[in-house]
């Protein structure tokens, strides 16, 4: 094991309506806990969802986040905090009364301990903290996070994907959009005076830019974001495919495009830039070679292809695809052929790595993150694999001569949908099978 990150994201604390920036930060910290799960860094996402708010939203993107299971012990955390502010000299307590804000119990002198400490990286207007309890309870979920993060082994390899962190370490990435940037220092002072650990000491920050909004009638949800992606991309379906896209068995389809379409609008941008949403123009499209839908469209592609061939199998017109060591892949001679392996196949690794670097400037709290690798890689293979596969014939005539140039074709594209399922499954994108 390479290490432990604990991702919090406070877009998904007690608001009312989730926004598109706030949902940007979620599908952010998603795709990044899914990109380190598969280097084998073990993730804890905090915090948990409760029960008492509808999360429909999420669950139509496939974000997976874990649920709040109650019980005492986050409870007794928190008042462990309490009481260890108690006993802090930067903090004076609050008794209620004329003038004294509803439910702040301590205020917390940030600015001194962080100029006392010689932090750099933080807001220069850090100055006093009004501590309620509910700012307890989410430091008590962070540490509770922490302490169950796996130990690793101290004698194996430290974390290459993690600069400065020790295999044994657990590492706290607060994934935030710019708006709730400045509160989150506060938290990460706050929780630093509290408990001066090796981990308060390695918290970092991923901030997100801004995500601008064109022509909105009104403020919009995240929700209402969704649906509207989603009557797009029904009504371009309808325009490309006709009535069969009106058929029930679509629905899932048209749900995986939509999803697909606003995870790429989300996260094909480097997450420190600001997005614009174009939400009152049609600006989803099956035909654009940007998307997320064309993206899955070649996908869709690549099981058709492998389909077909498989029912020529059956009916008898090929014989099966014979082992990788009998294919004479010397028969490969198109430039297209060469370039998906190596510009995709074989750097495919690599770019995984990549997009899990997360690298910390040379001071302060600020890390940045190439979360945007994946999404790019995806769309420019695809415009390359749709090149070729126009230009190819891979099913040939039924003539034994041609096999072994087929079942090359054949080998090297299985490939490809291989990567295509791999890099789509850390986005939470299930593979089409049609289109």
């Amino acid at each position: 094991r390479t290490g432990c990150v604990v991702l919090h994201c406070p877009a998904l604390r007690g608001l009312a309506a989730l926004r598109p920036r706030h949902l940007r930060s979620v599908l952010l910290a998603d795709h990044l806990a899914q990109l380190l799960r598969a280097q084998g860094v073990a993730v804890r996402l905090v915090p948990a969802l409760t029960e008492e708010r509808s999360w429909d939203v999420l669950r139509q993107l496939r974000i997976c986040w874990p649920s709040s299971s109650g019980g005492s012990s986050l409870a007794d955390a928190a008042s462990a905090l309490k009481a260890a502010l108690g006993r802090c000299p930067c903090a004076a307590a609050c008794e209620e009364g004329p003038g004294t804000t509803e439910g702040v119990i301590f205020k917390v002198h940030l600015k001194s301990f962080v100029e006392q400490q010689g932090l750099v990286g933080y807001d220069p207007n850090l100055d006093v903290l009004l501590v309620t309890e509910g700012i307890l309870w989410s430091l008590a979920e962070l540490q509770e996070a922490v302490l169950q993060c796996p130990v690793s082994d101290p004698y194996s390899t430290p974390c290459l994907l993690l600069p400065k962190c020790q295999s044994s370490c657990c590492r706290i990435i607060h994934v935030v959009n710019c708006e709730e940037d400045f509160q989150q220092q506060q938290l990460d002072v706050l929780w630093r005076i509290l408990d001066p650990g090796a981990h308060t000491a390695l918290q970092t920050h991923l901030v997100c830019g801004p995500v601008k909004v064109t022509n909105p009638s009104s403020p919009i949800g995240a929700d209402q974001y969704f649906q509207l992606r989603r009557r797009q991309m029904y009504e371009a379906s309808v325009i490309k495919y006709g009535e069969l896209a009106q058929d029930e068995a679509w629905t899932e389809v048209i749900d995986i495009l939509t999803v697909a379409a606003i995870r790429f609008e989300m996260l094909s941008t480097a997450h420190r830039s600001q997005i614009t949403l174009d939400l009152e123009n049609n600006s989803i499209s099956t035909k654009g070679t940007k998307s997320g839908a064309f993206v899955m469209y070649n996908c869709a592609r690549l099981a058709t292809l492998f389909d077909t061939f498989q029912r020529a199998v059956e009916r008898g017109t090929y014989p099966p695809l014979p082992p990788v060591s009998e294919l004479n892949f010397s028969c490969l001679r198109e430039e297209g052929e060469w370039l998906l392996l190596f510009n995709y196949l074989l750097p495919f690794p690599e770019v995984l790595q990549q997009a899990t670097l997360l690298s910390p400037p040379s001071k302060g709290i600020r890390i940045n993150a190439n979360t945007e690798t994946v999404c790019k890689f995806l769309i420019q293979l695809s415009m390359d694999f749709s090149s070729y596969y126009n230009r190819v014939h891979v099913l040939g005539e039924p003539f034994p001569h041609l096999f072994d140039q087929m079942f090359a074709r054949l080998q090297l594209l299985g490939a490809v949908r291989d990567v295509f399922h791999s890099a789509l499954a850390t986005l939470h994108l299930p593979p089409l099978n049609q289109i």
